[in-house]
């Protein structure tokens, strides 16, 4: 058994508290929690795995969170889980074979997209307009959420984001978006974690307590995000789109 560093275990799980506050409500908290993690002096992918055991058990909270108080259209993403999941393992599967990094400028931009569509677009998600799928409709948003779960067990940096913004196209408000992104980025992350385990590179030392302090962070942000409504988490929203981009930025020139 590899010994643990009590004042790292602190700080890992505090940071994993604050990640989890954020992570709930609009995605991103691997901003937070991986450099964390990498600083204990873990390889990159026990990070990664580390990072997705804790993150799988925050985004469990915040989907159950959610979905009690009425914040997800279930018939919905019970639609679209399956697809997320299957799309997840696809990707986590091609990882392996294929390198990701080719994605990261197309990622910028497509996060820069987002954030300057949501600013402008001064009213959107504030009421939710949704009124169901059409035939149409079913199919591009069967595509995206299969899509999106293979970019996240490809690649994975604003995931919750691009789930978020389709929501919000299809017409729901920022909270009931949230909702539904978080249960298919749960949908994602359980096939990654499956995965990451499988291939022995998961740090349970330090992934379940960060969990354990992130099932605390996803609690509070999220019933935060369900009180609070569209006017905490548009601006909570974009400024995560913002850090992404900065962190994807910072990667291609380093």
């Amino acid at each position: 058994m590899e010994h643990v560093d009590l004042t790292w275990l602190f700080i890992i799980m505090a940071g994993g508290f604050l990640a989890a506050f954020v992570d709930s409500v609009v995605g991103g908290g691997g901003l937070i929690a991986l450099p964390l993690l990498l600083a204990t002096g873990m390889s990159p992918t026990a990070a990664l795995g580390t990072n997705k055991l804790a993150g799988t058990m925050s985004s469990l909270t915040s989907t159950l969170s959610f979905i009690r108080s009425g914040k997800v259209n279930l018939r919905l993403v019970l639609y679209l889980f399956p697809l997320s999941l299957t799309g997840a393992v696809g990707g986590t599967y091609a990882v392996r074979h294929i390198p990701s990094d080719f994605l990261r400028p197309l990622v910028v931009v497509m996060l820069i997209l987002v954030t300057l569509y949501t600013f402008f677009k001064k009213n959107w998600g504030q009421l939710s307009t949704f009124s169901g799928l059409k035939a149409k409709s079913a199919v591009w948003m069967g595509i995206a959420a299969f899509g999106l779960g293979f970019y996240d067990g490809f690649f994975g940096p604003g995931t919750g984001s691009f789930l978020i913004f389709i929501f919000l196209a299809l017409g729901f408000d920022f909270v009931m978006a949230a909702g539904n992104a978080k249960v298919l980025n749960f949908a994602s992350n359980i096939a990654s974690l499956a995965a990451f385990v499988s291939f022995g590179l998961v740090n349970y030392q330090y992934g379940l307590p960060m969990g354990a302090a992130m099932i605390a962070g996803s609690l509070i942000g999220s019933r935060m995000a369900i009180r609070k409504g569209s006017s905490y988490v548009r601006p909570m929203f974009m400024a995560i789109c913002s850090l992404l981009v900065g962190k994807q930025v910072w990667d291609l020139l380093s």
